[in-house]
Order: C-alpha cells, then sequence, then structure tokens
C-alpha cells in the first residue's frame, strides 16, 4: 500500500474506523518495528479524524512513558491511577471523557484539550500500553469512538 490515507469524510465515524482499519492492516503488513507501526498509526488516526492530539503511553515499570504521537509536546510519564491515562492502565477499561476539567485527578498536558478517549492495549490479559486522544472541542467523541478505537487497539497489540 502507498503511504496516503483515503477517507471518505462525509461518512460516519464508524464506517471511517472500518475503513481505517483495513488500511492500517495492509500499511503495517510485513512490518515489525513496533516505534514505526505506533508512529504511521497515530498519525492515520490525527489525519483521518482531525483530532487535536492522538499517541500512546507505554508501560515501563510503575510507569506509563510517551511513545509515538502526533500534536503538542506532552506529558513524559505518568503514574498508575494518575488522570484518564493513568485510570485506563489501572482498570483495564476504556477511559471516555467528554469533559476533561470534570475529571477527578485529570492531568492537563495542555489546556487545549477538551475531551478524551483513552484505551488500553491488552496483550495476553496485560495492559501494556494506551492509546490516549484529545480534542479540543467539549463532548467531541461517542459510543462510535469508543468502539472503532478499542478494535484498532485489539487489533494492533497483534503486532506488539
Amino acid at each position: 500500500m502507498a503511504e496516503e490515507l483515503l477517507t471518505n469524510t462525509g461518512a460516519d465515524r464508524r464506517s471511517r474506523y472500518q475503513q481505517l482499519l483495513a488500511q492500517l492492516q495492509a500499511l503495517t503488513a510485513g512490518e515489525p518495528n513496533r516505534v514505526a507501526n505506533l508512529a504511521n498509526v497515530a498519525a492515520a488516526l490525527r489525519q483521518t479524524f482531525g483530532f487535536f492530539w492522538v499517541g500512546f503511553y507505554l508501560v515501563d515499570g510503575d510507569e506509563l512513558v510517551l511513545g509515538p504521537f502526533q500534536g503538542d509536546i506532552a506529558c513524559t510519564r505518568i503514574g498508575l491511577g494518575r488522570g484518564v491515562c493513568g485510570v485506563a492502565w489501572q482498570t483495564g477499561e476504556a477511559q471516555w471523557v467528554p469533559d476533561v476539567d470534570a475529571f477527578p485527578g485529570h492531568i492537563a498536558c495542555s489546556s487545549a484539550s477538551r475531551s478524551e478517549v483513552v484505551v488500553p492495549l491488552i496483550k495476553d490479559r496485560v495492559v501494556i500500553g494506551v492509546l490516549d486522544v484529545d480534542s479540543d472541542r467539549l463532548d467531541d467523541f461517542s459510543q462510535s469512538d469508543v468502539e472503532g478505537l478499542t478494535a484498532l487497539c485489539a487489533w494492533l497489540v497483534t503486532l506488539l
């Protein structure tokens, strides 16, 4: 596959996630490097949906450490149970936050972030990282985003 995404901007988000997943599978086929694959996934999500920030935090000991991302500079390390990412890591469950200011203990890496979805990367029943997606708009995410990102992460961990 050429390094170009084909997106139907008129389609609903559910359809766009399905289209994107198929393209990402083709893009990463045969590429063993996890940094390259994570970087391309982050770029593809941001390009397809126009999200404010998309990136990965990977478990390193007792912290999540910043991995490949697209967007403004970000927090480098996050503790277990801290902020939206730390809670997703601790619980092993996706976190859907319509208003980050209303989330107890939210870590404001960027004051422009208004809503957020974080999906854990679970391999062999262990959280190995999280996918963090931020929007600069309140309540910008829906159940379709949670489901689409969860399906993408379930596939992605097969590459890690």
